[in-house]
């Protein structure tokens, strides 16, 4: 009774069948072409982040400009009712 370490060859045919065959023949190829192409994809991912990145920096000091106007113009405009307010209440101690 030898405990059996490798299994017999028609075993591991019949296990793996035709694909799992084809995968291991085509193995050597296929991990160099996967490991290209993933490095490629990797380096487009990372360019279109940083792409993404300076656009949404301009948009982001864009819509600040653009709130900084909008608070502009609201104390423009409170200053303005501020001295409307006064100018009426002075006139009328002067007619007095």
């Amino acid at each position: 009774m030898a405990l059996k370490m490798i299994p017999e060859l028609d075993e591991v045919v019949e296990g793996l069948g035709v694909p799992g065959i084809a995968a291991i023949v085509l193995l050597p190829v296929i991990i160099p072409a996967v490991g290209g192409i993933s490095k490629s994809l990797t380096k487009a991912t990372i360019k279109g982040g940083i792409v993404l990145y300076e656009k949404g920096k301009g948009v982001i000091a864009e819509v600040g400009e653009n709130f900084e106007d909008i608070i502009a113009e609201a104390k423009a405009e409170l200053a303005e009712q501020h001295t409307s307010n006064i100018e009426p209440a002075s006139t009328e101690e002067e007619v007095s």
